[in-house]
């Protein structure tokens, strides 16, 4: 049964309104925009026009995916992450300002590394941390990696939406798994891995347990095992001199630094996160004597 533009967003308004509140009118605009695919201006404009069938159903099952706890990049179908429009699919983790932290303090450093800095963005996911990097430092030549096939082909699409095919790669690596030797060397690696324990997984949101990738949540028992395998495997891919820059869990902080300057790094940097958290760590690879 097709309806007008406006009763679409009013019974998307109502049906959401218990369980988002004051935040219920918002919400109910940006879902039925992205079903129609009208900007918020033209939907009040022609809030009075039938809209098709076909927009019909595909505007009520937005509404319905997301009263059932779906997280709303999944049903937009993409999400904005540091002035970039990716696709996001549950196949990967969705883009948090929490990953800014990381990401801009690899961006930082990759600034300042010399001429055509090699970049290796580990358990890439989206491709969000490494594609920043290739947007904002013109010259350096990116990798993306990750151990799922679905994540990966998310990343290359979302290579080819911002244009980046001549600067960044990708390709399957499992970091539990020592580094291939057909990777060479890089000045920077960055990564975002899995951090949740075990037992914690339990204990997520629902949005992020029921729809999001376990294999990109779950750390381990103590939330640190991919962390171990990055240093362990690939700080030989790392140029004496070289950096790696790592996103943790809340509290982590002290155990990923001690794994860092017994796995031959020194730590240059820590940096927090909006919710004044620690969030980040920049740590140098000492050089060979």
């Amino acid at each position: 049964m097709v309806k007008k533009y406006g009763e679409l967003y009013l019974e998307a308004r109502r049906l959401l309104l218990e369980k988002e509140g004051q935040f219920a009118a918002n919400i109910a605009r940006e879902l039925i925009c992205a079903a129609c695919g009208k900007t918020a201006e033209e939907l009040i404009a022609q809030r009075d026009l039938y809209a098709s069938e076909e927009v019909c159903q595909r505007a009520e099952s937005f509404v319905e995916r997301y009263a059932k706890g779906e997280p709303m990049p999944y049903i937009l179908g993409q999400w904005d992450f540091y002035d970039m429009t990716l696709e996001v699919t549950p196949d990967v983790l969705i883009p948090r300002d929490d990953t800014m932290v990381v990401t801009e303090l690899a961006v930082k450093k990759a600034l300042f590394l010399e001429q055509n800095p090699r970049v290796l963005d580990l358990c890439t996911g989206s491709g969000c941390i490494g594609l920043a990097i290739a947007k904002r430092v013109k010259d350096a030549r990116v990798t993306l990696t990750d151990i799922s096939q679905a994540a990966l082909r998310v990343a290359r699409r979302n290579v080819q939406l911002q244009r980046l095919s001549a600067r960044v790669s990708c390709i399957p690596v499992d970091v539990r798994e020592p580094a291939a030797e057909f990777l060479g060397s890089f000045h920077l690696i960055v990564s975002n891995p899995p951090y949740i324990t075990t037992a914690e997984m339990e204990t997520l949101d629902p949005s992020v347990r029921d729809y999001e990738p376990a294999l990109a949540l779950d750390g381990g028992e103590d939330g640190l095992d991919y962390y171990r395998a990055i240093i362990q495997n690939f700080t030989p891919v790392l140029i004496p001199g070289g950096y790696l820059c790592l996103e943790f869990g809340m509290g982590q902080e002290e155990a990923v630094c001690e794994l860092l300057t017994e796995g031959g790094y020194d730590i240059e940097e820590l940096r927090r996160d909006s919710g004044n958290i620690i969030r980040a760590v920049l740590a140098r690879k000492r050089e060979e004597e």
